[in-house]
């Protein structure tokens, strides 16, 4: 009998006055992906017009020398040539196994070579291996002309991919870098980092960057590796080599190592010994001072849903990492920032906070904290089924 006079004054309560959910609202932060970073000074001497160094994932510049000066970049604008056909294959536009027929314009190709023939027949993926290993002219415009049509129209797609990347300071007039008619055909250090950074994300490359020899046409022409940092500078894996009467000796070097990979940029060097020595004195500099700090996802304490069906949400971190000093890696802190409450409904993936990563009292970078399940707003309806519940189980 009490429990029944209970329940008809429940339900009494309910009709008459209805349903009001009373909570706090939430405010969640927005979190700020770019990191502040650092840009540290250091005078390496570098003898060359030109180097940059930067960390390939996070992109901060550890040393910079005219990085901004226009100059002729020789075979290492192949970088841009190979992203391009990459690219066309992560579309599925081509396919490594395709099959080229080279032109007789391709063929015609002076400079760094592998003597293709007209009608001479390759895969994709053998062009991509002389371009890259053998900084081959004769492949690199079979690339461009079975991608696009013509290499006309495949440098038109070099430079709208340039404008769409920033590089201001960049124009291209042909696939090879070969510049003895050239007159708007240049682009910077800093830019050639940045097409670097796109270019290795690309496995394929790195694939064959990294070999030392290897061969074709069944074995009968053998293809040596023109940066030969890959074979005498532990952990380099990459990436293009260039050099001619106007522009120098040039190259864009990739390293790795206990999972930090650099990129070092060196343009107008006068020799390939004054080249390599740049490149290595970077690389040197940048492997001995700095390191990877990382911070992999995690799951965090549940945050208290206010007006939902369930009381609280679980949290969980996305992963993190920056550059920092190597001195200096075990100093980062984290810092959470967390509503007290969250206001239903939630989403799977909303974000609700982030990590603040500091060192020595300055920003490094954040990483969001999304909610790991869907949590409705609870209704009149979920509010009465509750009261029933209670009632009858006699809780």
């Amino acid at each position: 009998m009490k429990r029944l006079l209970a329940f008809i004054l429940a339900t009494a309560i309910v009709l008459t006055t209805g349903l009001t959910v009373l909570a706090d609202t939430a405010t969640n932060s927005e979190a700020e992906n770019e990191s502040s970073g650092f840009v540290p000074t250091v005078d390496l001497e570098i003898d060359a017009a030109e180097a940059y160094l930067c960390d390939a994932q996070t992109g901060t510049v550890l040393y910079a020398k005219n990085e901004n000066e226009r100059r002729s970049p020789a075979s290492v604008t192949k970088v841009m040539t190979l992203l391009l056909v990459c690219e066309a294959l992560a579309e599925g536009a081509i396919k490594l196994d395709d099959k080229v027929s080279v032109s007789a314009y391709a063929a015609s190709m002076g400079g760094s070579q592998v003597f293709l023939e007209e009608g001479e027949r390759f895969s994709v993926e053998e062009l991509i291996k002389c371009t890259v290993i053998a900084s081959a002219n004769d492949a690199a415009v079979a690339l461009a002309e079975y991608c696009a049509g013509s290499e006309a129209a495949f440098v038109s797609k070099m430079n709208e991919r340039a404008r769409l990347l920033g590089l201001t300071n960049t124009s291209f007039e042909n696939v090879t870098g070969l510049d003895d008619e050239t007159v708007n055909h240049y682009t910077t250090a800093r830019d050639i980092a940045v097409m670097s950074r796109e270019l290795i994300k690309h496995d394929v490359i790195l694939k064959y960057s990294s070999v030392w020899q290897d061969t074709i046409r069944d074995g009968e022409f053998t293809l040596t590796n023109t940066n030969r940092l890959v074979r005498y500078y532990d952990g380099c894996n990459g990436l293009k080599t260039g050099s001619t009467d106007k522009a120098g000796y040039c190259v864009s070097a990739t390293a790795e190592r206990d999972g930090l990979t650099l990129i070092s940029v060196v343009m107008g060097a006068e020799s390939r010994d004054k080249r390599n020595a740049a490149a290595r004195a970077m690389l040197d500099y940048g492997f001995s001072s700095f390191a990877l700090y990382c911070d992999g996802a995690e799951y965090l304490e549940d945050v208290p849903v206010l007006s939902g069906k369930s009381d609280g949400v679980a949290a969980v971190s996305e992963g993190f990492s920056a550059l920092a000093p190597k001195a200096k890696l075990s100093k980062v802190e984290k810092h959470f920032d967390i509503p007290e409450s969250l206001e239903a409904p939630i989403k799977k993936g909303d974000v609700i906070g982030s990590i603040i990563y500091t060192l020595d009292g300055a920003e490094l970078g954040r990483a969001d904290i999304y909610a790991d399940a869907d949590v409705e707003k609870i209704t009149f309806i979920d509010i009465y089924l509750r009261i029933l519940s209670n009632i009858f189980s006699g809780v």
